[in-house]
């Protein structure tokens, strides 16, 4: 059976969906919703993704996913995709019947709404991205349609979490020269020369910076609860070879 989280911050339909429903198998199972998947079935990602698409109530066609590519772009739609996905890592509409689909594994996918303006976004956040500013880049488009950021409610969706994401010294050096105050998203790992980022928090931190009204995080960690989601690091970490691919969807 397909299972969804929600968040209440949220009024348009909408689903943060995790591995269990889906008819792919082995290290995919079940519900794997990702082209780029190595040695998924065209076939299997196909059905996947008519079952997401039936769930939250479009057609297959109007469920909307780019081909994500750890960038700070985003596009607005109106249609459905003519031929191939655009290379961008945010989608916004306000279009009915249009499905905005973020796909991840461990990067933050966050769903935006502004309910009075009636337009909805979702973006992927990886650290590139959300440091590049995708976050803002999907609000900027957002408002292009009318919303407005103190109307928005923007909800974090599972991800990896604080005590799992160590990265290199780099990474954090990086955050740094940015902003000197970004060194509070992280903490010593007892990997020496390492440290853990706090993905979600650094995302609710952008978010609030920009204005957004209401930012939450639904407190789920990719890499802790395998039973539920898939994760990059945890494939990597055993040599699996490759990983699934979450959706989180939300619609007019």
């Amino acid at each position: 059976m397909i299972e969804t989280l929600t968040h209440p911050a949220l009024a348009a339909r909408h689903g943060f969906f995790t591995r269990k429903g889906g008819v792919s198998g082995g290290i995919y199972a079940s519900l794997q919703c990702g082209w780029g998947a190595k040695a998924d079935t065209v076939e299997n990602v196909r059905h996947n993704r008519a079952l997401v698409a039936e769930h939250i109530g479009v057609a297959p066609d109007h469920l909307l996913s780019a081909f994500q590519v750890h960038s700070a772009a985003s596009v607005i739609t109106e249609t459905p995709w003519q031929n191939e996905a655009p290379q961008v890592d945010g989608i916004v509409t306000a279009t009915p019947g249009l499905a905005i689909g973020i796909l991840t594994a461990d990067c933050a996918p966050i769903l935006f709404q502004d309910p009075q303006a009636q337009v909805i976004g979702g973006c992927h956040a990886g650290w590139k991205g959300a440091l590049d500013g995708v976050i803002e880049d999907t609000l900027a488009k957002m408002a292009s349609l009318g919303a407005r950021a103190d109307a928005i409610s923007a909800v974090i969706g599972p991800c990896i979490g604080p005590d799992w994401y160590e990265v290199g010294a780099e990474y954090q050096e990086r955050f740094e020269a940015a902003d000197p105050q970004n060194r509070r998203f992280f903490r010593p790992s007892p990997l020496g020369g390492h440290a853990l980022f706090d993905l979600p928090a650094y995302c609710l931190a952008r978010l609030k910076t920009a204005g957004v009204a209401q930012a939450s995080w639904v407190g789920a960690c990719t890499y802790d609860d395998e039973a539920r989601f898939y994760s990059n690091r945890r494939a990597v970490h055993r040599k699996e070879g490759d990983y699934g691919r979450l959706i989180s969807v939300i619609r007019l």
